[in-house]
């Protein structure tokens, strides 16, 4: 009944070998816009992004630093000598709040800073969901605190990240003024 005739042919319907052809274009198609579409996401990864990574020393145990910056009763006290207090808060600005757990919000500098602790490892690390109030709502930086002790000193390592690109000289200037200069005249 065959008699050389091609039964695909009479019935417009694809050999096998064109149906294999059409699958395998179809799946390269995919890929290729697989690829494509990967490329075009991989294309808004910022490699400029700006962070702040700084190391200073105080003249105190681990433990003192680590409750000056999670206690607050201690950190307001610290915020009595930052140029925030002087410059920026406005009178009668609450005091600061700092929750002592994990998943704590914290407010500081009479709430121009906000956020919530990530991890706290007591006189080893804080690391903080971070923003100042004039930020976008929902945007926030990570921070993290890391204390090295050395004798009687406290090696601090701060590494600042995912802040908003433009921010970074003002945030360097505000750890200075609002932390660090603060903090070492608190504890001396």
């Amino acid at each position: 009944m065959n008699h050389g005739t091609n039964l695909a042919a009479l019935t417009n319907q694809p050999t096998r070998r064109q149906a294999f052809a059409g699958v395998a274009m179809a799946f390269g198609g995919l890929a290729i816009v697989s690829v494509k579409a990967w490329a075009e996401a991989a294309g808004e990864i910022s490699h400029t992004a700006e962070s702040i990574h700084q190391e200073v020393v105080f003249k105190a145990s681990r433990k003192r630093v680590y409750e000056a910056l999670t206690d607050a009763k201690q950190f307001d006290q610290v915020v009595q000598f930052s140029d925030a207090r002087k410059t920026r808060m406005p009178a009668g600005a609450p005091p600061t709040q700092i929750s002592p757990e994990v998943g704590g919000a914290f407010s500081t500098f009479g709430g121009l800073i906000v956020g919530r602790h990530i991890e706290l490892v007591p006189n080893s690390r804080i690391v903080q969901a971070w923003r100042p109030a004039y930020w976008k709502p929902g945007v926030y930086s990570i921070v993290k605190f890391e204390l090295g002790e050395s004798s009687s000193e406290t090696k601090l390592v701060l590494d600042h990240t995912g802040f908003p690109d433009g921010d970074g000289k003002n945030l360097l200037d505000g750890w200075n003024k609002n932390y660090w200069e603060p903090l070492a005249k608190y504890l001396a």
